[in-house]
């Protein structure tokens, strides 16, 4: 069966790998390796998995690497010799996991990535947010907002991951098309909260004129904030002092934190449905179904990455205060309803 676009389907199964029909046809097996649990938007997701997993009618089998590919891969052996029949992963590190999709491929088990997509090896479907968008619209956030002029950091994450590059470059490339007389520090951090917040307050006692910051994850949330009160810049947007501040996640604290006027803008990472599709996709492939490059029914673009490799690319909107428009870019209000973080 071929389908142009995602069907969501819905049912009711114990979540648990041991109850009836764990691994038939009807409730088939599903290993799930959770990428780590340090940050509000992996805990959310983790939250929302078993959640979409009732509805879908699948067992689980859940793991957590914590950020390390030698626990994904061990992960991925335990994961065979439990006998799932798919496996939904989000590996951090990009490249080093590929053996790991061919072993998993030649046991006919298929994958979905979602967040990051492999940079070699086959998987049935990445799900993830187009992550080029990201830094774009950070980009011309911070353009905008500053005049084209001044200085901002890039507290980048990890460049081994797809998601880390993707928005390092998009926003590198926009900054230098677009806003030629902002001066850009990017500083690699390992989607490290704390390594984050040590090159962050290095940098500031080095130019202490930043006028905007753009944290590729909210990981650097906490830390940022702290410096900017330690150093008298939490101030309002009206103030010359303010310090423009946009992020990537879209958990609850950062929606706070915007209507709060602490930050000024995030893009909504769409935890929830990381989780929904996940397992959708890697029941469809146990199921025989697959799917081709178009639009789907739920406001995402299949896109076909390389041959043999889709991508489903959810929606994920840049979010201020007041939803207006910014350097061109459309904004939803940090207070939507539509927003996953607001119905946490």
């Amino acid at each position: 069966m071929t389908l142009g676009a995602a069907m969501f389907t819905t049912g009711c199964s114990d979540d648990s790998s041991t109850g009836p029909g764990a691994t038939g046809d009807s409730t088939p097996l599903i290993g799930v390796d959770y990428p780590r649990s340090d940050t509000d938007f992996w805990n959310s997701y983790i939250k929302y998995v078993p959640q979409f997993s009732k509805e879908l009618g699948v067992s689980l089998k859940t793991t957590n690497s914590q950020n390390d590919i030698a626990n994904l891969i061990s992960n991925a052996q335990t994961f065979i010799s439990q006998g799932v029949k798919g496996v939904v992963m989000a590996p951090q590190d990009t490249a080093a996991i590929a053996p790991t999709l061919g072993q998993l491929e030649s046991k006919k088990i298929p994958v979905v990535t979602i967040d990051t997509r492999p940079d070699t090896g086959k998987v049935f479907m990445v799900v993830r947010a187009d992550n080029r968008a990201y830094g774009t619209k950070a980009c011309q956030f911070l353009g905008a907002k500053l005049g084209g002029k001044g200085k901002v950091v890039m507290l980048q994450g990890d460049l081994a991951s797809i998601n880390g590059r993707d928005r390092t470059e998009a926003f590198n490339e926009c900054m230098k098309k677009d806003f030629p007389g902002i001066t850009v520090f990017g500083e690699a951090t390992d989607w490290k909260a704390d390594v984050a917040a040590a090159k962050l307050q290095t940098r500031f006692a080095s130019d202490p004129d930043i006028k905007g910051v753009y944290m590729q994850s909210s990981f650097a949330l906490s830390g940022t904030l702290q410096i900017l009160k330690q150093k008298g810049l939490q101030v309002p947007p009206s103030d010359p002092k303010h310090v423009f501040i946009v992020s990537n996640d879209g958990i609850p604290e950062e929606l706070k934190n915007i209507g709060d006027g602490l930050i000024d803008a995030t893009v909504s990472q769409p935890a929830d449905l990381y989780a929904k599709y996940g397992l959708y996709y890697a029941k469809a492939a146990i199921d025989g179904k697959t799917f081709q490059p178009g639009p789907t029914d739920h406001g995402s673009t299949i896109i076909q990455v390389r041959d043999g490799l889709l991508e489903d690319q959810l929606a994920a909107p840049l979010v201020t205060k007041d939803g207006a428009a910014v350097g061109g870019q459309p904004t939803v209000k940090s207070d939507d309803k539509s927003l996953w973080g607001n119905n946490v």
